[in-house]
């Protein structure tokens, strides 16, 4: 099969090229193939893990977002909410059947959340679940959720895809080979998946909201920023998400359409705080953050597509835009420093106790963007007497090692990557920070739905969170997105998310014209 598909491969992306079987002029393609340019896969289990592009093609939640972040029915019909219980009854689309022809149930429902709250499991998505006291299955069709305490953003998490419960019970939710050939009922199929290579979805034809109009899909996978820009100007991608360099190369150019997508998606320097260099230098990390010229980081590397960042919740509606920002000040870094009781050595770098002060940012591979803004963060605060340098680990070790270039960001609620990233213990957070503070108006927040007292609570959190960071906050970027201009149906409005993921969110309406 690996030397059979190689050819495979080479057959569709030419019927890509070419656009497929000739269809009237301007009309959708009726045998379309579009290929966008994705990240690598080791598996697809949305239940475990905390994104994947690829889910929304494969898989359903009980709810979704539209084209404005508002919840929508999905694999829910329709819900009803009791106060005086905290108990939220979902009744189930009854027509909904797997892609192996199997019917979706209640007992899916119950499966998949309940598989995501075992801790046995490791799941990133347990904090959403965590106020779940009770999973009812009323019949087929009918499945409540009773929760201990308010959780406003209940629905918005209800967009987690389930999973099929007759291919997974019992199994291990990490490991098992499902995730490599996985079975859901969203409007694609896995048709195949050659690691490394691609991976090939056609459409699902008994889609409970009507099949797609494009019939093949080849998640192609190209994780090096700089070859996604060389293939896209051969024809060898349909769509592709570009560094905003590689983007702004085809503005303006003949058959091709770029989409500079705002989002919730920022990016700062990780402490960790299970690192003992942050216990003996943690009272460091303010002067750190007024070194980072946050301006001249965007404008060079992103091409000012986006904004300076100072806050998880900047682009949310709850931001507090009165939050202590650490503007660039390296006077001020460098008091901060001396008041800590380091001194400034003839080197030029700030000693503590006989060490200088210095630590490495590490930067995952093949995120040029990412690369960039790690190494003109530690040039800067190499200007203030700070030494850094910039590591690409074969493997993040997120237990041992000591900074980290990391993005996050929701479109939705407030809750979302808040909670999970800067809650004790919490899944996602792997810096592991803790804050009493913060824990306190991160809950505070998440069971009221008042949006006054919301408000409030958030306020809180974020003046905690600057008064004990957790990251150095740098930028948000926008999402830069180069497609060919006979792709039609994305929505350019929509506030996409850590990634730029999201924009698939209505690919079933997405038309592909042959040239």
């Amino acid at each position: 099969m690996k030397r059979l598909f190689p050819l495979l491969l080479a057959a569709l992306l030419l019927l890509t090229a070419c656009g497929g079987p000739a269809g009237p002029a301007g009309q959708p393609d009726a045998a379309s193939t579009l290929t966008y340019a994705s990240g690598d896969y080791t598996r697809i289990d949305p239940a475990m893990d905390e994104h994947g592009e690829i889910n929304i093609l494969l898989f359903n939640g009980l709810t979704a977002h539209d084209g404005d972040n508002n919840v929508i029915p999905s694999l829910a019909e329709r819900w009803d909410f009791d106060p005086d219980t905290c108990t939220y009854t979902f009744h189930l689309a009854q027509n909904v059947t797997w892609h192996d022809g199997e019917p979706f149930t209640a007992a899916d429902v119950q499966f998949t959340i309940e598989a995501i709250m075992d801790p046995e499991n490791g799941s990133e998505n347990a904090p959403n679940y965590e106020d779940v006291e009770e999973i009812s299955v009323l019949d087929d069709h009918t499945v409540s959720f009773r929760l201990s305490a308010p959780n406003v953003a209940f629905l918005d998490y209800m967009t987690m895809a389930i999973l099929p419960r007759h291919l997974l019970e019992g199994k291990d939710m990490q490991t098992d080979p499902f995730f490599r050939h996985p079975i859901g009922t969203g409007p694609y199929k896995l048709e195949s998946w050659e690691e490394g290579q691609a991976i090939i979805l056609k459409k699902n034809e008994d889609y409970f909201q009507g099949p797609a109009q494009i019939d093949t899909i080849i998640f192609k996978i190209v994780p090096d920023d700089n070859a996604r820009a060389m293939q896209m100007r051969t024809g060898e991608l349909d769509l592709a998400h570009l560094t905003p360099k590689d983007a702004e190369t085809f503005a303006g150019e003949a058959g091709y359409q770029v989409y500079d997508m705002r989002t919730s998606d920022y990016r700062g320097i990780l402490f960790n705080f299970n690192n003992p260099y942050w216990t003996a230098n943690r009272d460091i990390i303010p002067a750190i953050c007024c070194a980072i010229d946050r301006q001249a980081i965007l404008d060079a590397v992103v091409l000012g597509h986006g904004e300076a960042a100072y806050s998880p919740l900047q682009r949310n509606v709850y931001n507090n835009a009165d939050v202590e920002r650490y503007d660039y000040d390296p006077t001020r870094a460098r008091s901060i420093l001396t008041e800590a009781g380091c001194t400034l050595e003839e080197d030029g770098f700030y000693y503590r106790d006989g060490e200088r002060l210095a630590f490495t940012i590490s930067v995952g591979a093949g995120d040029q963007v990412r690369l960039d803004m790690a190494q003109a963060a530690a040039q800067q605060l190499g200007e203030v007497g700070i030494d850094v340098d910039v590591e690409i680990p074969a493997q993040v070790d997120w237990a041992g090692q000591m900074a980290y270039l990391i993005g996050w960001g929701s479109p939705f609620d407030a809750d979302d990557h808040t909670y999970k990233v800067f809650g004790t213990g919490k899944g996602a957070n792997y810096s592991g920070y803790s804050d009493p503070l913060v824990d306190q108006y991160l809950t505070e927040a998440r069971q009221t739905s008042d949006p006054a007292q919301r408000a409030a609570a958030y306020a809180a959190f974020q003046t905690a969170l600057a008064q004990d960071p957790a990251y150095a906050f740098i930028c948000y970027v926008d999402a830069d997105y180069v497609a060919v201009d006979r792709l039609q149906g994305i929505s350019p409005s929509t506030v996409l998310g850590h990634h730029g993921v999201g924009i698939f969110w209505n690919v079933t309406e997405w038309t592909l014209e042959a040239p």
